[in-house]
């Protein structure tokens, strides 16, 4: 059977480490995985106790609300008021999403379709590259990382695209490369989508994961950037609340309203005790993100400083939950997928292959901060016995 739009993808980039991972573990061995970003830090008990008493309420069993229920999309209000001092309509400038993957890809199904053209940063988080093409539309690729410029690299792709470009995909701090903007950054993005008849899509997921200082600002926070911006946010990394799948849209009424009417022809909306949980862990736990922040940040550093100490040099991350690191110069000779290939084979340690992000993640390697800082301490010295060119 012809499958169009499965038939275009390709194939998965990081199976191939997963497969290796899961024969290790089968035949007895213990693999330390840094390789899918799948928070391990247990969710709020304030979310879990109100999940478990909304659960064993009947009239919570029945269809919910597509766009989320009036008291969670005004905690999402709240929320963004004391944290970004941005004001949002509960009514028509938020709209719930069952986690940001989902609401992403089908907004990409409400802006674009065959024929249009979006931007998007490359290397990237797959779904990012991916959400237009499955929509129908082309992509054409804004290159970033070290020694690259954003800007220059942005208007060069506009130029470059016919037809012109409807959509601009962002999203900081940026997954995989860590790379972290400012205010002034996010004001010049508004300007350029609004000079261009554009909407830009900022991805927030990583909204309150920042150090040393660095705090990510939302793109809301740019005077006007309502007339030409929305943006995504989750409870997935900011409340270790992954599984629950709980994300919203929110920004232009325009762009928050068509995706909430596609979205009542898909969905009727999350499970409704999930909706109540994320409400009151919204409300009552503000400082959540704060904790899970350090906890973030130590692993950073326990990484970073392990690998150091074996000859492995990565600048520390001003954000994510990640570390992006080159191939160590004795290695280039390896692709990505090889050297992890290596790295999961014989030191038992799973990472994620740069290539597998699309162009210019070759000769990289993300680490996702997923386990406590002793795992991380035993997985540098597994990869030292390994990397023995790094002397």
């Amino acid at each position: 059977m012809e499958f169009r739009r499965i038939n275009a993808l390709p194939p998965y980039a990081f199976a191939s480490i997963d497969a290796i991972k899961v024969q290790l573990r089968r035949a007895g061995e213990d693999v330390i995985d840094l390789g899918f970003g799948n928070p391990d830090l247990p969710s709020p008990d304030t979310a879990v106790n109100k999940l478990i008493e909304a659960v064993q309420n009947p009239r919570n069993h029945r269809y919910s609300m597509t766009k989320g229920i009036p008291k969670l999309r005004e905690a999402v209000s709240h929320l963004y008021d004391r944290r970004f001092n941005v004001e949002l309509d509960p009514e028509t400038e938020i709209c719930g999403t069952i986690g940001a993957k989902e609401g992403f890809s089908h907004l990409m199904f409400a802006l674009l379709g065959p024929g249009d053209t979006a931007l998007v940063p490359a290397p990237s988080y797959p779904i990012h590259i991916w959400g237009p093409i499955l929509a129908g539309a082309a992509v054409h690729y804004v290159r970033m990382g070290s020694g690259q410029d954003f800007f220059a690299n942005l208007a060069a792709a506009w130029e470059q695209a016919w037809p012109r470009p409807r959509v601009l995909v962002t999203s900081f701090p940026h997954n995989p490369t860590t790379m972290c903007v400012d205010l002034a950054f996010m004001e010049e993005v508004v300007r350029f989508c609004r000079e261009r008849d554009m909407v830009v899509v900022h991805d927030f997921a990583y909204a309150d994961l920042g150090f040393d200082g660095h705090e990510p600002p939302s793109i809301l926070q740019v005077p006007g950037a309502k007339d030409v911006a929305v943006e995504i946010y989750s409870l997935t990394k900011s409340f270790s609340m992954a599984g629950w799948r709980q994300g919203f849209l929110v920004g232009n009424a325009e762009v928050v309203g068509a995706l909430a009417k596609l979205k009542s022809y898909l969905d009727y909306g999350g499970f409704q005790p999930i909706q109540i949980a994320a409400t009151v862990v919204m409300n009552e736990e503000p400082d959540y993100p704060k904790y899970a922040n350090e906890i973030y940040r130590g692993r950073r550093d326990a990484l970073i400083d392990g690998l150091a100490r074996i000859g492995w040099s990565i600048d520390k991350p001003m954000g994510t939950m990640f570390v992006w690191a080159p191939v160590p110069e004795p290695y280039r000779e390896m692709t990505s997928l090889e050297f992890c290939t290596m790295l999961v084979s014989e030191a038992h340690v799973a990472v994620s292959p740069g290539g597998g992000f699309g162009p210019g993640g070759e000769g990289f390697v993300r680490f996702a901060l997923v386990e406590n800082e002793q795992r991380i301490g035993q997985a540098v010295r597994g990869i030292r016995k390994v990397l023995t060119k790094l002397g």
